[in-house]
This record gives C-alpha cells, sequence and structure tokens, in this order.
C-alpha cells in the first residue's frame, strides 16, 4: 500500500523527532517552522486553525484524542434533498463534514493491564 503525500510527510517528521532530539525540541517549540527547516515547504495551514506538537514517546502513559464534536442537530434538508430521502434515497446533507476514524502510521503502545 503506498502512501499519501500527507502520510510520507508525517512519518518524515515521526521519524526525525524520534532520532534527532534538537528537532523535536524545535517541534514542540514552533512546529510550523520545524517542519519548514526539514522539509524545504511551508505548511499550509487554513485560516483560524493552530498546529499543535505533543510529545507521546513516554511509553508509560496512554493517549486519548478527543476529536471537535460535529454538530448535526441543527442541519436543515433543502427540496431537493427532501425530495431524495422521502423517495427512499439515504443521503448526507451537502456539507455535512462525513467523519472517517483512522489510525496513525506510526506504531502505538499497546495497552497491556497485566504488566
Amino acid at each position: 500500500m503506498e502512501l499519501s503525500k500527507e502520510q510520507q510527510l508525517y512519518q518524515t517528521i515521526v521519524n526525525e523527532a524520534w532520532e534527532n532530539e534538537d528537532f523535536k525540541a524545535e517541534l514542540l517549540k514552533d512546529p510550523a517552522a520545524a517542519i519548514e527547516k526539514l522539509t524545504g515547504e511551508r505548511l499550509n495551514l487554513p485560516e483560524g486553525k493552530t498546529l499543535v506538537v505533543r510529545d507521546q514517546t513516554d511509553a508509560a502513559t496512554v493517549y486519548i484524542n478527543i476529536p471537535v464534536e460535529q454538530r448535526t442537530d441543527d442541519v436543515e434538508l433543502n427540496e431537493e434533498q427532501l425530495e431524495a430521502v422521502a423517495g427512499g434515497l439515504q443521503i448526507f446533507p451537502v456539507g455535512l463534514p462525513i467523519i472517517i476514524p483512522t489510525l496513525p502510521t506510526y506504531p502505538l503502545p499497546i495497552y497491556n493491564p497485566k504488566s
């Protein structure tokens, strides 16, 4: 299976942080600048977004990431969408994000309560 460009970039950053303590310190302090220095490319974050890097290399700690809650209670369907639903077609409202859980591409520690 071939990695996407984003996955390759992510793996490059993680590998460098594992191997280079100076890079890891820079990455924690100023992620965008450290990544640009490593790759030679400027990160293009969407307006209003912040990049946060946390050091999760302590094998004795299990981390849980809580993503942004997706609110769907105030979504209204337009006429075309209402007709499609009334006709039996299952659709998602236009613009509603579809959440597909993904796992990181790096190895995660396995929780073993017996150890």
